[in-house]
């Protein structure tokens, strides 16, 4: 295998397009902190990105920030930490949950997975937050799309299409995003000992309220996945609306039983926890599967799930995510996770898998024939001859 380094876009379009030539798959990589997500690869050769590294250009006062698409998110959330601000989309880190604790995350492989957090709720996937991008196509041609500023209308909005795209499009060099002012103050509001329909009552009450909460999730073994169920609400902002809204809030949720307060770092380390899937990853033998689905049908699908499988689970954005520990299944849980999602009228992706797993079962949903042929079509455009990250999200010839 051999592993390319290209230094800039004209190096890095000359490599693809050798690839080209030859047909031969590349593997794109840089951090490499999620390359358990997807389908896995056997590409000929590795694409290392690591030189499209470090911010470009960063306006507080614009709410933007260009960097290079492998800049580690630590680095980028550290000038934004000194700056007040933050990643609203609040990208997931789930090296724990995939053992990979010495890779490094990378804004790059944020967008490219559109990864966003509990806030998701409130403030948009990834892609919303993305405003222009720079790369080179899986036929060798460098191209930008997008600008920096949030109203564009140059063309068509292929950022939201890259991202989520798991790097089979594009080869993405440097990346433009809005970033937000980091909330004066955070605080949590909790109830516990809710089964998993009233807590999707409770979480389903308070982000109707006009209460603005950022994040609403139910952990039914608790913060450590072996204690009492716990439902968690976070409210963010100025100090004193803050305050006055916790109050109001607590009070309107009187019937689902007392309810504490969390504040400062304890209220942001469980969001961190509940953001990585934290309480599911010590069960390493488990496939880890994820499903959106209408909030309602969150508590149900859980249970579809339970009653015919040995699972684990906890709610996010208000019952709408489903997170499912599954063991003892020949095919990872799949046919029992997507028949009860199917039911929801959802979609379920297999995050966490042994190889062998995550080649025998679709790690993605599976696609209606239209929807597989119009992305067949897009597949074409950027890289007719599935030259970047080959087989990542379908199996391909």
């Amino acid at each position: 295998m051999t592993r390319f380094r290209p230094t800039d876009e004209k190096s890095l379009a000359e490599i693809v397009a050798a690839a080209v030539s030859q047909e031969e798959a590349l593997e794109i990589v840089a951090g490499a902190s999620k390359r358990g997500l997807g389908r896995p690869l056997q590409t000929p050769h590795t694409l290392d990105m690591a030189a499209f590294a470090g911010i470009k250009l960063y306006e507080p006062s614009e709410l933007v920030l260009t960097a290079g698409a492998a800049t580690p998110l630590a680095e980028i959330e550290k000038a934004l930490d000194e700056a007040g601000q933050m990643l609203a989309f609040e990208p997931s880190d789930w090296r724990a949950l995939h053992g990979t604790t010495t890779a490094a995350p990378t804004l790059g492989g944020a967008i490219a997975c559109n990864l966003s957090g509990p806030r998701r709720i409130k403030q948009g996937a990834a892609r919303d937050h993305l405003l222009g991008f720079r790369g080179v196509s899986g036929r060798g041609e460098a191209f930008k799309a997008g600008g920096r500023v949030v109203k564009n209308v140059t063309g068509y909005d292929l950022c939201k299409l890259i991202a989520g795209s798991y790097g089979t499009l594009v080869a993405l060099t440097e990346l433009t995003v809005k970033v937000m002012p980091r909330p004066e103050e955070t605080r949590s509001i909790l109830l516990r000992g809710l089964d998993d329909a009233t807590a999707q009552r409770a979480m389903s009450q308070a982000l109707n309220s006009p209460h603005e909460v950022s994040g609403a999730a139910h952990l039914p073994q608790g913060e450590d996945g072996a204690g009492k169920p716990m439902t968690l609400l976070r409210l963010e902002g100025p100090g004193p609306s803050v305050a006055a809204r916790a109050t109001a809030l607590t009070r309107e949720l009187a019937e689902f039983g007392a309810a504490e307060e969390v504040r400062g770092e304890g209220s942001q380390r469980l969001w961190r926890a509940l953001r990585d899937a934290a309480s599911l990853a010590k069960f390493g033998e488990r496939a880890i599967w994820r499903a959106s689905v209408p909030p309602t049908a969150g508590p149900l699908v859980a249970e579809r799930v339970a009653r015919r499988a040995d699972s684990r689970h906890f709610l996010d954005w208000g019952g709408g995510l489903v997170w499912l520990a599954v063991t003892g299944e020949q095919d990872g849980g799949a046919e029992i996770v997507r028949s009860a999602v199917a039911q929801a009228g959802g979609h379920a992706t297999l995050i966490r898998a042994p190889d062998a797993l995550r080649s025998a079962v679709p790690v993605f949903q599976p696609q209606a024939t239209a929807l597989a042929a119009l992305a067949a079509r897009v597949k074409q455009s950027f890289d007719p001859k599935r030259i970047l990250n080959r087989g990542r999200m379908y199996p391909e010839l």
